[in-house]
């Protein structure tokens, strides 16, 4: 099982055992289907598939409507309406008008959340990768950050509320390695006061190389 390290505010989150490796889907899907910060988890090790594209998931964070962080705090609209559909769809936007951002909905119907994809390792599809991220110095870089890892992989506005847990999506997720540690600490970019204190980032810390900055302190 993996050692789960809990950086911030142990109080806030639910650990969880992670298996050795992940052979199916069907342990995501029934995580995605209860508790967003358990899938946020659960989502590390699994892998991110397009084409011959493919990418080890390293980084995620968690949302929930009652969380101020989250699109769908406020209540839903036309941008976040995925948020409160069937868990396992793709919720994705536009943001500081030029990054998409991928986000796998989770709980049930009705209750909105979503779990960020904030870094992944690339595994295949190299080429293709270098290429849409020209500014990338060295591969460790190509996805190491929720902007840069859509860029990559070339997901847009048209893969907003494509089925992930589906094999047949052109953009869906197959089972992977399972971390050995897992690491927890703030979540990114949030404005003061909005959920920037809630410990729901968590990375795989065997590959912090291709996570997003800055890194959580690593402090038991």
């Amino acid at each position: 099982m993996s050692t789960i390290i809990i950086i911030g505010d142990a109080a806030s989150i639910r650990k969880v055992q992670m298996p050795k490796s992940a052979k199916s889907l069907s342990g995501l899907r029934k995580a995605f289907e209860t508790d967003v910060i358990t899938a946020a988890q659960r989502l590390l090790g699994m892998e991110l598939v397009r084409g011959n594209l493919r990418a080890r998931i390293v980084e995620a964070e968690a949302y929930r409507q009652d969380d101020p962080g989250s699109h769908a705090f406020r209540g839903k609209t036309p941008r976040n309406s995925i948020m409160f559909g069937k868990p396992g769809q793709a919720y994705v936007y536009f943001t500081y008008g030029n990054h998409w951002m991928l986000n796998v909905v989770a709980h049930e119907e009705g209750n909105a959340a979503a779990v960020l994809v904030r870094g992944a390792e690339p595994l295949s599809g190299l080429e293709t990768m270098r290429k849409r991220r020209p500014k990338a110095r060295h591969d460790y870089d190509l996805l190491s950050g929720p902007g840069k890892l859509a860029a990559a992989f070339g997901i847009t506005g048209k893969d907003y509320g494509v089925d992930l847990f589906d094999p047949h999506s052109s953009l869906h997720l197959e089972a992977g390695r399972a971390p050995s540690k897992v690491l927890c600490g703030i979540r990114i970019g949030l404005t003061p006061g909005k959920g920037d204190d809630l410990p729901w980032r968590f990375l795989d810390g065997g590959a912090l190389k291709f996570v997003s900055r800055p890194y959580p302190t690593l402090e038991l």
